[in-house]
């Protein structure tokens, strides 16, 4: 029994170490992936209050929101120096976000992408730490951000995308692996799945910019929607953390 439970472990741990090894060895074989000239073309960039494009700002107060009540609880209950810094970094997301969204350009774009690298980055050690034994949580925090931060670094020097890229999809992949092989310490894992459904659909309407901004008759646009939409994601997170209990915990089901 307990040789076919190592074993069992033994290839639940390959494919996680596949599903993210391989797509970063693929990298180099893949043409390099340029910044969209168009990119910061967006199609509401109306000004308000003073304020240029003042919905792509002004919607990522969403962030601000929901990373300030999940570091409240982080700090004060919590307390995974994983998920402090994921919901830190969520709430950064809303000053680098704006800050970009003033001005739209290559320059700014970094501060706007290197807390969103960090919060995936902690997001993706938090996951690994509780579905795997990770005695040294900060060494391997600290060496997944470095990889963020790299990434980003990578992209203003050569101009290549793919190492970001790949730096996004790392902790979506990472989750997907885990709800599907491995069983949670904590009950609530489902709230992962709608934040990655939420962020799916962040990434729809992000693509879909201009036509919701004349859909909606320019009362807003599909890259502020993707704003609040993805503020959801992280709400998730929360939720999970604030209502879990450990899985040995759950109540059993009635007898039949």
């Amino acid at each position: 029994m307990e040789a076919a439970q190592t074993a069992t472990t033994g290839k639940r741990a390959w494919a996680l170490l596949a599903a993210l090894v391989v797509p970063l060895l693929a990298l180099p074989l893949l043409p390099p992936v340029a910044q969209d000239p168009h990119y910061h073309a967006f199609a509401d960039g109306r000004t308000a209050w003073g304020i240029a494009n003042f919905q792509n700002v002004a919607s990522n107060v969403g962030f601000l929101l929901v990373g300030s009540v999940g570091l409240h609880f982080c700090v004060r209950r919590c307390r995974d120096l994983s998920w402090v810094v994921f919901f830190a970094a969520v709430v950064l997301v809303t000053f680098g976000s704006a800050y970009y969204h003033l001005l739209p350009g290559d320059d700014r774009l970094v501060w706007d992408r290197l807390p969103i690298t960090v919060a995936l980055m902690a997001l993706f050690t938090a996951l690994m730490k509780e579905h795997l034994t990770v005695r040294r949580e900060g060494w391997l925090l600290a060496v997944s951000i470095a990889t963020g931060v790299a990434s980003i670094a990578w992209w203003r020097i050569t101009g290549d995308l793919k190492l970001y890229v790949w730096v996004q999809a790392a902790p979506f992949l990472a989750i997907a692996v885990l709800l599907a092989l491995y069983r949670g310490r904590f009950t609530g894992r489902y709230w992962l799945a709608y934040g990655l459904l939420f962020y799916a659909l962040a990434k729809v309407v992000e693509f879909s910019d201009a036509r919701i901004y004349a859909m909606t008759s320019e009362a807003t646009s599909g890259h502020a929607l993707k704003h609040l939409l993805a503020a959801l994601a992280p709400l998730c997170v929360y939720w999970m953390l604030k209502t879990r209990v450990p899985s040995e915990r759950r109540t059993p089901a009635p007898a039949a």
